[in-house]
C-alpha cells in the first residue's frame, strides 16, 4: 500500500521590495501588500501551495520565514484566508529571523525545522516546496501541475527549480541552460546556471531556445538540500545548526508556533542566496538537478513595470487603483491611495500616491526607483521604513496631523487586543473614543469609556488601552510635550513579547 507524499511548503517572507517604493516599504513590504487582486502576494503564495494536495501529494504544516518585526502581520494574513469561507485554518509554524541573511540560511532553517515536523508524524524526510512570498501567477492549474511534477521528480533525489519560459531578453533575472531532452516527469537536466547577463547575451539566449527565467521556486527534500549545503557551504550549515539547536519557542493564542534562531549564533550566520551557495554549484556534480518548465503567467513583480504588466488595463493601456481621473493619457499605472490624483496628456508614466509621499517615474525605468529608497536613506528619512499608517500586533496607528509640541493619531485596536502596559518620559496624551468602547488603566484606576468620552494621561503615568468588546474600538490621542517620538516609551507588560518599539 503506497502513502501519500508529505511536502512541507516553505514560504520565504523575507524581503523588502524597495523598488515598489511608496507602498512597499520596510514595514510593509510588498509581499503583504495586494498588488494584483484582492489578496496580498504572501496569501496567494500560501494558497497556491496548499492547491498541489492530491491523492498523491499530503501537504503538511507550512513554514513561513519571516522578519521577527513582521511576525504578527503574516500571522493575521494568515488568519484572513479563512475568514468569510469554508477553508479550515491552515496550520503554519514560522521561523523569525532578527535581520535578515538571504535565502540559504532561511532555506536551511526551514529544513531542519521540517525534518522535526515530519519526524513526529512518522516521516523521515519530506519534500520541500520552497517558494518566495512575494510572487504571482495568474493561471494557477498550470502552476499545480507543474508543481505535482516537480514532487514526482524531487522524491527520486533530484533538487528541482522551476524555469520560466523567457519571453524577451530581460537583463533581470538569473538564467537556467537545459540539456537534452525531458524525461518522464517533463522534466530537463540542467547544464547551467547564468546570472543576470548583459542585453547581449540575453539576446543570444532568447533566439537559441534552450535558456528559462529562473524562478525561484524550488522542490526538493530536505536532507538532499542540507547534504548539498554541507558540501558546497559547510561554514553556513554549521552555523545554522548552532542557531538552530539554540532556539527558542512559543505558541500564540492562535495556535500558530514562533520559532526563534538564537540571536547570537544568528549572527554568525554568512549572509547568501540559494544560487550562490548550492544551486549553481550542482550541474556537473554529485547532485543531481532538474528544471521542470513553468508556463503559468508567472511575475516576481520586481518593478512597477512589471506590476503593470500582469493587471487589466483599460482600453488605452491605462492601469488604475483608487480615486483616480484620467484624460488623454495611455499605457500608464496610477495608484491612489488616500486622494483623488488625475493625469492629463501623459503617457508610459507610473504614478503611486500614498499619504505621505508620491512618486512619479517613467514606467520603463521603473526599476531605478531603488535609488529614490537609497536617497532616503542617506537623509535619515522615515518614509523609507513606514507609511503614514503603521500596523501593530494590536491593530495600527495613523499619525494624521503634527507640529511644534503635538501629535494627534487615530488608533484602532482589535477585539480582544491590547496595548502594553506603558509610560511616557516625555509626553502627555489626551484620549477620545470615537468607535466602540475602551478599557483604559490609568495609573492604579480602570475605567470603561463609551463613544464621545474622553480622557486625560500625565506625563510619566503607568497606563494601557485595552478592547475588551467584540467589534473594533477607534480613539483619537492627542499627544502633547517637548518628545513626541516613538522610542519615548517604557514597557512593563505585554501580552506580544515585545520589549521596545
Amino acid at each position: 500500500m503506497s502513502y501519500p507524499e508529505q511536502v512541507i511548503p516553505v514560504i520565504l517572507c523575507g524581503g523588502s521590495g524597495t523598488r515598489l517604493w511608496p507602498l512597499s516599504r520596510a514595514g510593509l513590504p510588498k509581499q503583504f501588500i495586494a498588488l494584483v487582486g484582492k489578496k496580498t502576494l504572501f496569501q496567494d503564495a500560501i494558497l497556491r501551495s496548499q492547491a498541489i494536495a492530491n491523492s498523491n501529494i499530503e501537504i503538511a504544516s507550512m513554514l513561513v520565514v519571516t522578519n521577527e518585526d513582521h511576525r504578527f502581520l503574516a500571522l493575521d494574513q494568515l488568519g484572513e484566508i479563512a475568514e468569510g469561507s469554508s477553508r479550515p485554518c491552515i496550520q503554519a509554524q514560522f521561523i523569525l529571523e532578527p535581520t535578515g541573511k538571504n535565502t540559504a540560511p532561511a532555506l536551511t532553517l526551514a529544513a531542519m525545522a521540517a525534518l522535526d515536523i515530519s519526524a513526529n508524524s512518522g516521516n523521515t524526510d519530506p519534500i520541500l516546496l520552497v517558494t518566495p512570498a512575494d510572487q504571482t501567477v495568474q493561471d494557477l492549474q498550470s502552476f499545480v501541475s507543474a508543481i505535482q511534477s516537480a514532487v514526482a521528480k524531487a522524491k527520486e533525489g533530484s533538487i528541482v527549480v522551476m524555469g520560466i519560459k523567457a519571453t524577451h531578453a530581460e537583463t533581470g533575472y538569473g538564467y537556467i541552460k537545459q540539456a537534452g531532452d525531458s524525461g518522464r516527469f517533463g522534466e530537463y537536466a540542467v547544464e547551467q546556471f547564468v546570472e543576470k547577463p548583459t542585453e547581449a547575451w540575453a539576446k543570444e539566449y532568447l533566439a537559441s531556445g534552450q535558456y528559462s527565467w529562473n524562478s525561484g521556486i524550488f522542490v526538493l527534500k530536505a536532507s538532499v538540500w542540507l547534504q548539498a549545503l554541507c558540501e558546497f557551504r559547510s561554514d553556513i550549515y554549521l552555523a545554522c545548526e548552532r542557531a538552530y539547536q539554540n532556539k527558542t519557542g512559543d505558541r500564540t493564542a492562535s495556535g500558530a508556533f514562533f520559532i526563534r534562531p538564537d540571536q547570537e549564533d544568528f549572527k554568525q550566520i554568512p549572509s547568501e542566496s540559494i544560487d550562490y551557495a548550492v544551486i549553481e554549484k550542482c550541474p556537473n556534480s554529485n547532485h543531481p538537478i532538474a528544471m521542470v518548465p513553468l508556463n503559468a503567467g508567472w511575475n516576481d513583480l520586481g518593478t512597477w513595470d512589471a506590476v503593470w504588466q500582469v493587471s487589466t488595463a483599460d482600453s488605452e493601456g491605462n492601469v488604475t487603483q483608487g480615486d483616480v481621473l484620467l484624460i488623454d493619457s495611455k499605457n500608464s499605472l496610477v495608484q491612489a491611495s488616500s486622494r483623488l490624483v488625475s493625469i492629463v496628456g501623459v503617457e508610459d508614466l507610473v504614478v503611486v500616491e500614498t499619504a505621505d509621499a508620491v512618486l512619479v517615474a517613467n514606467r520603463k525605468k521603473s526599476q531605478d526607483v531603488k535609488a529614490i529608497v537609497s536617497k532616503l536613506q542617506q537623509k535619515g528619512r522615515e518614509e523609507k521604513n513606514l507609511h503614514r499608517k503603521v500596523n501593530r500586533p494590536w491593530g495600527w496607528y495613523d499619525s494624521v496631523d503634527e507640529g511644534e509640541r503635538f501629535k494627534v493619531k487615530r488608533i484602532q485596536v482589535k477585539p480582544g487586543a491590547s496595548l502594553s502596559l506603558q509610560m511616557h518620559h516625555h509626553r502627555a496624551e489626551h484620549w477620545i473614543v470615537v468607535k466602540g468602547v475602551a478599557e483604559i488603566t490609568n495609573d492604579n484606576q480602570v475605567i470603561n469609556l463609551q463613544e464621545n468620552q474622553s480622557t486625560y494621561i500625565p506625563q510619566g503615568q503607568i497606563h494601557r488601552l485595552a478592547n475588551p468588546g467584540t467589534e473594533p474600538l477607534e480613539i483619537i490621542e492627542v499627544q502633547t510635550g517637548a518628545y513626541l517620538a516613538e522610542d519615548d516609551i517604557v514597557r512593563f507588560e505585554d501580552m506580544y513579547g515585545r520589549k521596545e518599539g
